[in-house]
């Protein structure tokens, strides 16, 4: 009877449906569906601290107002995304137990350190770009909540995407100086970028896309952030870092394939800013601890 069920389920889903938190649905898809949203979550808290280091050292005040405006987007994202997470059953204290212990995995952009201002640009344009590709996907997420919560984040980020090219923008036209910080910044995010939308798994072996949790494949999404930005990056007068990257004649395009093991390694904690990362954050969540606290007393 089960095995029934969950076959209706599946061609629900399939079919376009959308499940409702409060719907039975499979223990498989709840599992998945969860370990998803929460690396999402775990994805928007830890992705602010990229930038949050240049917050004071951006070269103006409008620069200042604009980053730290995106930050709070990214904040903002992580806790809708929770408390998806929450109504999914598992509480966010356990989100960041998990996360800040290394059992649950945020995306290996943000295990990389910000060097210069470059970075930040590089950033905002280019790393959110990716990120909105993927979101928009989810739009069509079989889960309704964050379906419906992705709207907003998706609008978000697209002003997340012209800020960073606006950074971009400003110092490619400036000194060759400001030019050789993008450049450089572009040379050294260039493999994570490729990385970004995971292996390149075939859509009949994605769990995700078989539950409809996500809509497009890992790899239809990197061809669609390389058809979109390598040629923008390309009118810039910027050089990609990847001699052999070019347009097929069928369309798509031929690049260097990322070293698999390499972006393994990183979300599981090993990549060159992972152990920083988790230890301010850890450093963040006893010292606002109290906060919690005082508030459940209270309520208590």
């Amino acid at each position: 009877m089960s095995d029934t069920r969950e076959q209706e389920f599946l061609e629900y889903v399939q079919g376009g449906g959308q499940v409702e938190t409060h719907d039975w649905m499979p223990e498989e898809y709840r599992k998945r569906l969860i370990k998803f949203v929460e690396m999402h979550a775990n994805s928007e808290l830890m992705g602010v601290l990229p930038e949050r280091d240049w917050i004071l050292r951006a070269p103006t005040l409008q620069r200042k107002l604009a980053l730290t405006a995106k930050i709070q987007d990214e904040v903002g994202h992580a806790q809708l995304i929770y408390r998806v997470v929450e109504d999914l059953g598992k509480p966010r204290d356990d989100c960041l137990d998990d996360l800040l212990s290394g059992r649950s995995k945020f995306h290996n952009v943000f295990h990389y350190p910000t060097r210069t201002w470059g970075d930040v640009g590089v950033i905002a344009w280019l790393v959110d770009a990716a990120a909105i590709i993927s979101q928009k996907a989810l739009l069509k997420c079989s889960y309704g909540p964050y379906a419906r919560i992705m709207k907003r984040i998706c609008w978000e980020e697209s002003f997340h995407v012209l800020h960073g090219r606006d950074v971009v923008l400003a110092l490619v036209n400036g000194t060759d100086l400001q030019r050789e910080l993008v450049q450089e910044a572009l040379d050294r995010w260039w493999v994570p970028l490729m990385m970004f939308h995971g292996t390149p798994l075939p859509a009949e072996d994605d769990p995700m896309l078989h539950w409809r949790i996500k809509s497009q494949a890992n790899e239809g999404a990197r061809q669609q952030f390389l058809e979109g930005y390598v040629p923008q990056v390309r009118e810039l007068g910027l050089t990609l870092p990847d001699p052999k990257l070019r347009r097929r004649e069928d369309g798509t395009w031929e690049y260097t394939e990322p070293d698999w093991d390499e972006l393994m390694s990183v979300v599981s904690g090993h990549g060159p800013a992972s152990a920083e990362r988790l230890a301010f954050r850890r450093l963040s969540r006893a010292e606002v601890d109290w906060v919690s606290r005082v508030v459940l007393a209270e309520a208590a």
